[in-house]
């Protein structure tokens, strides 16, 4: 299964960038690996509340904002082709309220942003406690 998809980062909202982007996007590769997950390409869309709050509620008929949201644009039982949008004032205000880096909140967004491409939910407990154990264990061996 292939995880050498093309990733590229749009940058909307210019705040919280990650650094070594390329390296980021080896890592990023390495997840759909560990996951078994074969994807095409990724777009990582970095923007405001207001915009994606807009993509919330047009695509998802959701009516409230948040920090990411995954859309995998591929036929099912395809290899990934998605987009990932983060609101980089939601991941702002995420490290103020965690008292944490922005460095480090930014890179759990992604990955949790990818974990949803490779079949992560977080709609009950159970789920949310499989994602953030997923995401603090690739945040683990990322940033170390």
């Amino acid at each position: 299964m292939s995880a050498k998809g093309k990733i590229q980062f749009f940058i909307l909202k210019n705040a919280i960038v990650p650094r070594n982007r390329t390296k980021l996007k080896h890592f990023i590769q390495s997840i759909f690996k560990s996951e078994n997950i074969a994807f095409n390409f990724l777009n990582i869309i970095l923007c405001s509340d207001s915009f994606l709050l807009g993509i919330n509620k047009k695509y998802l008929n959701h009516h409230y904002k948040t920090d990411v949201v995954s859309f995998n644009l591929a036929d099912p039982g395809k290899a990934v082709e998605g987009e990932i949008y983060i609101s980089v004032d939601s991941v702002k205000s995420n490290a103020k309220s965690l008292k944490i880096n922005a460095t480090q909140e930014i890179h759990r967004v992604i990955f949790h942003g990818v974990l949803h491409l490779c079949g992560y939910d977080d709609q009950n407990p159970r789920q949310k406690a499989q994602m953030r154990r997923a995401e603090d264990s690739y945040l683990k061996k990322y940033l170390g």
